[in-house]
């Protein structure tokens, strides 16, 4: 006779069915799978009731409070300032954490920016500033405190003992066709971002065919659930649904990105990039209750690349450093005369793959220097056999497989067509 509180295979079938489960049946549930009670093939079947069914908002909540409660929370209060924090689910040439935490750091505001690393066509924030010599991305707690307070930002891996039933979870849904469900990625997100302590949050939800989610409606679902999340636990929660169609900037990959978020610091750059920086500072801001700065002026004046400098130091990097550049280069040329109207993100993100920016398992190393540097952007106008994009590897055996992607991933036009706007919404 087993020990245990509740039988998995009912809670399975109360899924399967439609049904509702209870707080005592999920707090039992994540508890049990992250103790190995309930076996990978039993919480695989129940991840797949969860995707085929859904969760009401209740099991929703109580089910992310589970993943909290199964490891440490963080606490900020020592630190005697706001703390704000932004999470993106991922897109194409997203470097905007880059310039991002620094530039809210300058009003005072603490920004504990827990990041990940890449997987497939997305690329993970430490890969990128590991590409800074000497840079390094595990802090224990303590450095972390002492760097916000001294500094004011930081951008680190998450340590392990953030909601590790998360950690568990996330590695079976991967491998079971799970990823998907609305609300596992809800739930995963926001356990690490609430046991993290921070007291307000901006959630940056793309949507187009580089992120995750492809389509307004689903990405809309999932910002809302967020958000909920976030306010039911008590935590400042806002959103924007912003636009993954086309990649952010125009770079896409690890040493080139920090190259790219550097001229955004320095008062230069793309104007997408700079855009979506500082709108997602405004709203870090007046979610930590300074509605009044004024962050594009911190980017012209310096401030911002003060506080880069110093946060890049504090972590053993250095600022002043040559990033590495990939051995080799090859050119893609406009196919005709007009306007390009279609550059497609998630081709564009797979040759960075591709070219050895990102990884396919999670051991996989990366390649600093490899990835895309695009010349044009659509509503540009271009030439027959003008540059639309460098492609960069230290691996030439790889452009063939790059360009493969890229097959598809352009259109030229006679005449421009209107494009979507950078940012969609705003879900609060």
């Amino acid at each position: 006779m087993s020990s245990e509180k509740f039988d998995t295979v009912d809670i399975i079938r109360t899924k399967r069915d439609r049904g509702t489960l209870t707080p005592e049946q999920i707090d039992w549930t994540i508890d049990a799978y992250t103790r190995g009670a309930i076996a990978d093939e039993q919480m695989a079947a129940l991840n797949m009731a969860i995707l085929l069914n859904g969760m009401n908002r209740e099991e929703i909540s109580r089910w992310t409070a589970a993943m909290i409660a199964s490891g440490e929370r963080m606490d900020f209060s020592a630190l005697g300032k706001p703390t704000s924090d932004k999470h993106s689910t991922g897109g194409v040439g997203d470097k905007i954490t880059l310039p991002l935490a620094p530039l809210v750091a300058v009003f005072g505001v603490a920004v504990p920016q827990l990041s990940g690393r890449g997987l497939g066509h997305t690329g993970g924030t430490l890969d990128k500033l590991e590409a800074i010599p000497g840079w390094r991305a595990d802090l224990s707690n303590a450095e972390m405190m002492a760097q916000l307070a001294e500094v004011g930002a930081v951008i680190c891996a998450a340590g392990a003992g953030l909601a590790p039933a998360d950690k568990k979870l996330y590695a079976l849904r991967d491998v079971t066709g799970t990823v998907e469900a609305i609300p596992l990625i809800a739930s995963s997100i926001m356990s690490k971002k609430i046991a993290e302590g921070t007291g307000s949050l901006v959630l940056d939800v793309k949507v187009g065919s580089g992120a995750f989610m492809k389509n307004e409606d689903d990405a809309r679902e999932l910002a809302r659930t967020m958000v909920t999340l976030g306010k039911d636990a008590g935590v400042n929660t806002v959103a924007l649904l912003t636009n993954m169609a086309t990649p952010l900037g125009l770079t896409a990959g690890n040493a080139i990105e920090v190259q790219e978020s550097v001229e955004v610091l320095a008062g230069g750059g793309p104007s997408d990039v700079v855009d979506l920086t500082v709108a997602l500072a405004r709203e870090m801001l007046t979610a930590a209750g300074r509605p009044d700065a004024d962050p594009e002026a911190a980017l012209k004046d310096g401030r911002a690349m003060d506080v880069w400098r110093r946060m890049i130091s504090a972590q053993g990097g250095d600022p002043d450093a040559q990033l590495p550049v990939a051995r080799e280069s090859e050119t893609i040329l406009a196919p005709a005369d007009g306007v390009l109207t279609e550059l497609d993100a998630l081709a564009v993100g797979v040759a960075a793959w591709r070219l050895g920016a990102g990884r396919a398992r999670k051991e996989d190393a990366v390649q600093a220097g490899a990835g895309v540097r695009l010349h044009a952007k659509p509503g540009d106008t271009v030439t027959a056999g003008s540059p639309l994009m460098t492609l960069l590897t230290d691996t030439p055996e790889k452009f063939e497989r790059a360009r493969e992607a890229l097959a598809d991933a352009v259109t030229v036009s006679p005449r421009p067509v209107g494009t979507a706007p950078l940012i969609i919404d705003r879900i609060s």
